[in-house]
């Protein structure tokens, strides 16, 4: 089995579905399959659980189980898959959006500014976009709107200057050459923040983050029965406004559209406040400690 990461807020996930035990449920991202094993607890033989992942390292991690299906394909086509099974409605959607152990842990996959490995950053091994490609060949103006809206950082022309400049010379080829060439632009006590900040930023550009989020969240809730739930995990800002938004509004600007008769036009009813990780869990596991759950239900 491949190791990813031990699942957050595990039992406020399970316990924020509100899991009927005949029901049919989505993982939309499924990992090492801990969120997923949890659900199947719940169900009884009637129960259905349909998981997703695009990534391929996940398959060695499916459940043998005649309740569960694992498809290996991005959680953006879910409406498509639901069709293909022939599955109309859904009573619960889990996605936990957080970037796994296994993919910082393995240096190849590029995704760590700790191990040095080839720049990559692809959750689906088989798509042609990656981060070397991203940041040996986009422009200066691409980069620097990249590193503002995906890294939230303020420094971005000057981050961009500075890749430009040094790739004239030769490529940047390496998650190492990347961290050396970008430390002298942070505060030595900033430094790992600002790191994670430039590589999470050229993570979404490569795997479309918010884009699919969007998407996803806009699919999940059409699938859902009235009454159903769907239960998000965010890691950063950017993921979480989107879902916020979502929920509140039922649209990603946060405004607040009627109908002709004034009623307003969003179709999820937010469910308690954002719960986070206890001290106990991010001292087990630190990687938890960014993660903002929201629960909604449809109405």
């Amino acid at each position: 089995m491949t190791q990813f990461h031990s699942p957050v807020l595990l039992d406020e996930a399970i316990h924020g579905l509100k899991i009927s035990p005949k029901g049919v449920y989505i993982d939309a991202t499924f990992g090492g399959g801990g969120h997923s094993r949890a659900i199947l607890d719940v169900l009884n033989k009637e129960g259905r659980l349909l998981s997703f992942d695009q990534d391929e390292d996940t398959y060695e991690n499916k459940i043998n189980d005649t309740r569960f299906e694992f498809i290996s394909a991005n959680f953006n086509h879910l409406s498509q898959y639901l069709k293909y099974y022939g599955i109309e409605s859904v009573d619960g959607v889990l996605a936990d959006f957080g970037v796994s152990s296994h993919h910082f842990d393995v240096a190849s996959r590029g995704f760590s500014i700790r191990k040095s490995g080839r720049l990559d950053m692809r959750m689906n091994q088989n798509q042609k976009l990656d981060a070397h490609y991203i940041i040996n060949n986009y422009e200066e103006k691409d980069l620097n709107n990249l590193f503002f809206n995906y890294g939230e950082v303020r420094n971005s022309k000057k981050i961009s200057k500075q890749i430009l400049s040094s790739r004239k010379k030769r490529d940047i080829n390496t998650t190492s050459d990347l961290v050396e060439l970008l430390k002298p632009l942070a505060p030595f006590r900033y430094q790992e923040k600002f790191l994670a900040q430039i590589f999470q930023a050229i993570r979404i550009e490569v795997n479309n983050e918010i884009e699919v989020l969007k998407s996803f969240l806009e699919q999940a809730t059409k699938s859902l029965k009235t009454g159903g739930r769907i239960v998000c995990i965010s890691y950063h800002s950017l993921e979480d406004r989107c879902v916020k938004r979502y929920i509140r509004f039922g649209n990603f600007e946060g405004n607040d559209e009627k109908d002709f008769y004034g009623n307003s036009l969003r179709v999820l009813r937010n469910i308690g406040r954002v719960v986070v990780p206890s001290e106990k869990e991010i001292k087990i596991n630190k990687r938890a400690r960014s993660a903002k759950m929201r629960i909604a239900e449809k109405i």
